[in-house]
């Protein structure tokens, strides 16, 4: 699915720092937290805790119950993923929130990024801790002087314990006179050896999370973190299938380079893919210039739901890639590509989803006759004029003008299947 994102008012991020969820405590709430103490609940209790959000926003609460006189508490940890060079967790007791942010690789580049002394803590893994009320170079970033505007006293980012290259980090605020005593910073320090601990479970655990629905998608991948790793197992599901190919693929492979006809392929998947996922559906499998997806009837209140969802995404992909057929911009530096044109079929069936393969090399993928049926289905794109094709099964799901392309012989099927169309204006 398209990922969504929430509005971080009433505070602010710079761009590419992106608020995916929100967590709200207030001091109240935070003293019904109760006992065991701080480091009692880091050494047993919060090792059950499966959510590295309400873990750091408890552990922020339970050290102002532990007497540390911190306002701001914020927690970065990178990670593998195609898109993000990893995530924040940014507390502060003045509004109550603990705000979970994704950051993507193009602030790296930024002067925020690189002006901010956190930089010195991930880039090298060297500490930083200046007070705002001393004059000296530590504190001229933009940041130093944004803090000192809100009264914090003292700010430190220190590198958290990552076992490897990576270094992640903590950052801790005080308005505390004078900031932190040495005895205060001392128990902090201990705390935190203590919280990396737990910070090492959740990345690995969101690493491995990352990578298999990016190669896998959301529900396979789901699936294969919950075990189901054994050849033969998965689910029969009923579903919309999805399949589609672009036209005009090997005659465009033969003109453009290997590293042009990738450029071109991402752009294209970008769009298709897109649209499938923004009305609920989940890629399975990339075929060459291929596109495999499913609308699965479980994601969705009705049967019509999901075909519906199915044909709008079929219709917004068509709208997209007119779209990047007609922008100049796109892959100007390429020549020879445009048009992209694709065919689509919709189909409905119930299928296998599961694992395929040798022991010890195994695919996540669907099979079965309604795979086979919706394949052929697209293979009459090009004969019948239409770049979409939906099955009977769908069409009498779906409540839109469609037109009757009558029945047409499958190869493989012994039954004639009705084929119909988006009615064309």
């Amino acid at each position: 699915m398209t990922r969504r994102y929430l509005d971080p008012a009433p505070r602010s991020y710079t761009s590419g720092v992106l608020l995916r969820r929100r967590g709200e405590m207030n001091a109240d709430a935070a003293a019904r937290l109760g006992k065991p103490d701080l480091e009692t609940w880091l050494l047993n209790d919060a090792a059950d805790e499966d959510d590295l959000l309400a873990l750091f926003q408890a552990f922020a609460w339970r050290m102002v119950a532990a007497g540390l006189p911190v306002q701001r508490v914020g927690l970065s940890i990178g990670t593998l993923h195609p898109q993000l060079v990893g995530y924040s967790w940014n507390w502060n007791s003045d509004d109550g929130f603990c705000d979970e942010l994704e950051v993507e690789e193009r602030v790296l580049a930024s002067d925020a990024y690189r002006l901010n002394p956190i930089f010195q803590v991930i880039d090298r893994g060297e500490p930083f801790r200046a007070r705002t009320d001393v004059t000296d170079s530590a504190n001229q970033s933009p940041l130093m002087k944004e803090l000192a505007g809100q009264g914090i006293v003292e700010y430190a980012a220190l590198p958290l314990p990552a076992g490897s290259n990576v270094h992640n980090a903590v950052t801790i605020a005080t308005k505390q006179p004078g900031g932190f005593t040495d005895a205060q910073f001392l128990a902090i320090n201990h705390y935190l050896r203590l919280l990396a601990l737990h910070v090492q479970k959740h990345i690995a655990l969101r690493i491995s999370q990352n990578i298999v629905t990016t190669y896998l998608g959301s529900a396979a991948g789901g699936q294969v973190l919950h075990g189901s790793i054994k050849r033969g197992s998965g689910q029969p599901i009923d579903a919309i299938i999805w399949a589609s190919d672009m036209r005009g693929f090997t005659d465009l492979a033969a003109r453009l380079t290997e590293r042009d006809m990738i450029a071109v392929l991402d752009a294209y998947f970008d769009r298709l893919a897109g649209s499938v996922m923004a009305e609920g559906g989940e890629v399975l499998k990339f075929i060459g210039d291929g596109l495999l997806a499913v609308f699965p009837f479980s994601r969705f209140s009705r049967e019509r739901d999901a075909a519906t969802a199915a044909i709008t995404a079929a219709q917004d992909a068509m709208r997209v890639l007119d779209d990047l057929n007609e922008d100049e911009g796109q892959l100007s530096d390429i020549e020879g590509w445009r048009p992209l044109r694709t065919g689509i079929a919709l189909h409905r069936g119930e299928v296998f989803f599961g694992n395929v393969g040798a022991p010890e090399r195994l695919d996540f993928t669907v099979i079965g006759r309604a795979v086979n049926a919706v394949s052929r289905v697209e293979g009459l794109c090009k004969s019948l004029g239409r770049p979409i094709l939906i099955t009977k099964p769908v069409a009498d799901l779906i409540d839109m003008p469609l037109d009757d392309l009558g029945e047409h012989e499958l190869r493989g099927f012994a039954e004639p299947l009705a084929i119909f169309a988006p009615r064309v204006r």
